[in-house]
């Protein structure tokens, strides 16, 4: 057979293990096994497994994600969150939705000390949905703003998103991380800006909330905002100016943290335990995914399926921004079945080639993936910050809370739309740094 007929019929046996059930690594490992077992022999095929598994977990860049997902850990025990929610109550609690613009902020400051989005969306669920239904806020806004709000640190570095995709293009974690700055400050902007059209279409999903703050008082209340603030200059900070390397960078971040938990004696065996052992099944999951994808990216190159797919593209004869447009649709769909990481693992292998002959920067569109990958997080039916968020507001449905999150579909396409036109406020800090 050829070799793109090997590669189709291999991306079907693909699907047709991940429709039955089996584990998404286990269905990337097993179809491109056979696809180089044939395509070249059971000889190459072996040891290219075994290389690929040794490679993901003992490369030493890639320690970075325990570090960054220990961090969200940590950051969740040392109480910040209750601390960054505080503070912006007190600031924004008297406009309208003032309390899930808080929210917002809160999220935006928590993912700026966690990879993780999941972790966010837990943390600032127990913290912020109590609240917003203390003030009789819609179950359907509450919910939904805390499940969009906690995409947020799949953006914001430290991300655990970029890290992935830097793992599979081959690109700069450092780069990518620093590319998520202006772009995830512009998405929590336009969250708040949902969120007020939103209240003022419905006030009844948002009443106002009495009591009056005095200038005294907020000012005060920024000391909840220090510790974040300053973790997140020293690790983001000492990898923009090269201090640190992102490997270097999450080590600092986590023992900081460590401490902060620490010294605020709130660090118990039970918490740290937990920490340790999200931090581990997490991490385990992402590397033997990684793994598995670079399995099926060597059969799949040796199908040549990415360059014939890239060729047809061109002879389409059609704006690359159309092609872009397909792609962002596709991804959209996608995240209604995938979860995030799964989405990358899948996708990017043909997807970076269609990318590279379009003569898109890969990391741009490293942000436009992250940011897609986001959408998946809170789209039915497997939005994944939604099943996270139903598990603390009992009092709301599944169905309500998607209801809740979706509107914030529409700011991830505007920020789209944005770098797209403006490649810029993506690309500007990273094209500052050095090497």
């Amino acid at each position: 057979m050829e070799p793109v007929t090997v590669g189709i019929l291999g991306s079907c046996l693909l699907f047709f293990l991940l429709i039955i059930g089996m584990p998404i690594a286990f269905s990337l490992m097993f179809a491109g096994f056979v696809g180089v077992s044939y395509l070249a022999s059971i000889g190459a095929a072996l040891p290219m497994i075994a290389r690929s598994v040794y490679e993901s977990s003992s490369h030493y860049p890639y320690t970075v994600i325990p570090l960054f997902v220990l961090m969200g850990g940590y950051a969740g025990i040392s109480g910040l969150s209750r601390d960054l929610f505080d503070t912006f109550d007190k600031w924004l609690r008297r406009l309208p939705g003032g309390l899930g613009m808080a929210t917002i902020a809160a999220c935006a400051g928590f993912a700026a000390i966690s990879g993780s989005s999941v972790a966010a969306a837990a943390t600032m669920g127990t913290v912020a949905y109590p609240e917003m239904r203390r003030f009789h806020y819609s179950p359907r806004l509450a919910s939904g703003t805390v499940a969009a709000g906690g995409t947020l640190a799949f953006l914001i570095p430290p991300s655990l998103g970029f890290v992935v995709y830097g793992m599979l293009a081959q690109e700069s974690i450092g780069k990518l991380l620093i590319s998520g700055i202006f772009p995830g400050l512009i998405l929590a902007g336009s969250y708040v800006g949902i969120l007020f059209a939103l209240v003022k279409l419905c006030p009844y999903w948002a009443p106002p909330v009495g009591g009056s703050v005095s200038f005294r008082e907020k000012l005060t209340a920024l000391k909840g905002v220090w510790e974040p603030v300053a973790i997140f200059l020293l690790v983001i900070g000492g990898i923009y100016f090269g201090v640190f390397t992102p490997t270097e960078a999450a080590g600092v971040g986590a023992t900081i943290l460590f401490l902060t938990a620490l010294l605020k004696r709130k660090l118990t065996w039970e918490a740290l335990l937990t920490s340790l052992y999200e931090t581990m099944r997490i991490s385990v999951m992402v590397l033997f995914l990684v793994a598995a994808a670079n399995v099926f990216s060597y059969f799949l190159a040796l199908s040549t399926i990415p360059i014939k797919v890239s060729a047809w593209i061109i002879g389409l004869g059609v704006s690359r921004y159309v092609v872009l447009a397909i792609i962002v649709v596709i991804f959209l769909a996608l995240g209604c079945f995938l979860d995030a990481i799964s989405m990358m693992v899948l996708t990017l292998p043909v997807i970076l080639p269609v990318m590279a002959t379009l003569d898109f920067h890969p990391i741009w569109f490293g942000v436009v993936c992250v940011i897609m990958m986001e959408a998946g997080l809170i789209t039915p039916p497997m939005g994944l910050n939604v099943f996270t968020v139903a598990a603390i507001a009992k009092d709301t449905s599944l169905e309500e809370i998607f209801k809740g999150a979706l509107p914030f579909l529409a700011a991830m396409l505007f920020v789209t739309v944005l770098i797209t036109l403006f490649p810029q406020i993506a690309l500007f800090l990273p094209g500052m740094m050095g090497r």
